[in-house]
């Protein structure tokens, strides 16, 4: 049955949609990657104006900037490595096709770019969650001062 050229074209095309789910997956989270990115740019700029202003609380918006650094270097590291896992995948449904058509002797090839993508992902995924874990801590630490400030 696999002998007829039909059913070989269909099973590659199967074979080369596997990707395009890893593909929507990283897409989305690169969408929500980026938002995460601008946000923390546009508090890093606002907290920047604040630290201008010689304001009587600059050691603290001292540790603030810098944790917001920190956190905008996570974000873009977990954007280039979901970069790298789209380039990945992409590369994995060409890979099938290519070795289809050259008669399958690309050996593991495909399968290799499958898993850097899926490493590479793994790899943004942690990194955005150490990202947001900073995120919430710098938070409730704003939450301290504001609140420290308003009691005292």
């Amino acid at each position: 049955m696999l002998s007829n050229p039909t059913y070989v074209h269909y099973a590659i095309l199967t074979a080369m949609l596997a990707p395009a789910f890893f593909l929507t997956a990283t897409a989305a989270l690169l969408g929500a990657a980026n938002t995460r990115l601008a946000r923390v740019v546009d508090r890093l700029r606002s907290l920047i104006v604040a630290w201008e202003a010689e304001a009587p609380d600059r050691a603290e918006r001292d540790v603030q900037i810098t944790r917001h650094r920190q956190r905008a270097h996570l974000v873009l590291r977990a954007c280039q490595m979901l970069y790298a896992a789209l380039a990945s995948f992409v590369g994995t449904s060409l890979a099938l096709a290519m070795d289809a058509l050259l008669g399958f002797r690309m050996g593991a090839l495909p399968t290799m770019l499958a898993v850097f993508g899926v490493l590479f992902l793994l790899a943004a995924s942690f990194s955005l969650w150490r990202e947001v874990s900073l995120a919430v801590r710098s938070f409730d630490n704003e939450l301290d001062q504001e609140f420290t400030r308003k009691r005292g």
